[in-house]
């Protein structure tokens, strides 16, 4: 198969795609927000985030990239300008439409690739196990998230890490220096205890210990965390996101190449 001008999907014919889908089956749905994060990062750190995972993924394997996502499920950042949130129920739909127009063209090995850490996954898991199970028994569905590719270089951070934090603020200086207020980086942290009892995950890429999760809305955030951050930022740096954003990738890189090879559950099991 002759090489692909562009890794990303939007920017291929169909043609280009139909001759794609000759050789390889495997595609990636990068889904990030357009949500706050504090005075010093831009609203899409999340896109942004999922975006730089999904594309320099696929420019080391070759797969393809389907347009992004920009849109989240953030209702509880609406009390903050520009936020733009989807309902769960809306992303579900949206998700299962975009996997479904896929699976039809024999797309079968489906990466959801999640940057709005741990949030959307509600309505990303609904929609992958649900098709999964009744409508597209015969398609690989799979998600990832920071939140759990990233726990093996969180070491690197130097405070605990929530939203706005310093390894998603570091992230986006890395791949977009331009996007990132160095000035406005707080050292500032919300004590999360008092208001949601010791059993709040206060560090996203902690190892943390026994925990409850609590819901609070858009109200409730802005009075806790007025300026929109929840962490200390103040130690970012584009040093800190490249070791951060490599590490994701190489992760990333190693399980598509095990994807390659994967024949599902059952066709090991007649093996």
């Amino acid at each position: 198969m002759a090489k692909l001008k562009s890794v990303w999907l939007q920017e291929l014919t169909w043609e280009d795609v139909a001759e794609y889908l000759k050789s390889d089956d495997i595609i990636l749905f990068p889904v990030g927000s357009t949500e706050q994060h504090g005075p010093a990062g831009p609203l899409g750190v999340d896109s942004y985030a999922a975006i730089a995972l999904a594309e320099d993924a696929a420019k080391e394997t070759g797969v393809l990239v389907t347009p992004p996502l920009w849109f989240g499920d953030s209702p509880h950042h609406l009390d903050f300008p520009g936020t733009i949130s989807l309902r769960t129920e809306t992303l579900v739909e949206v998700a299962k439409d975009v996997i479904c127009s896929l699976a039809r063209h024999g797309f079968k090995k489906i990466i959801i690739i999640n940057g709005h850490k741990g949030t959307n996954n509600a309505g990303l898991i609904t929609a992958c196990r649900s098709l999964h199970q009744y409508e597209l028994p015969d398609v690989f569905l799979s998600l990832v998230d920071p939140m759990y590719l990233a726990r093996g270089i969180a070491h690197i951070k130097d405070a605990v890490e929530h939203h706005a934090g310093e390894l998603e603020i570091s992230h986006v200086w890395y791949k977009h220096p331009h996007l990132i207020k160095q000035e406005k980086l707080t050292g500032e942290q919300v004590n999360l205890e008092p208001l949601m009892s010791e059993f709040t995950h206060k560090d996203l890429l902690g190892k943390g210990g026994d925990s409850i999760e609590i819901f609070w809305n858009s109200r409730e955030q802005k009075a806790f965390a007025p300026t929109g951050s929840f962490s200390d930022s103040s130690h970012a740096s584009p040093e800190k996101g490249r070791q951060y954003h490599e590490y994701m990738v190489k992760n990333l890189v190693k399980f598509i190449g095990w994807l390659r090879r994967y024949e599902g559950p059952i066709g090991r099991i007649k093996q």
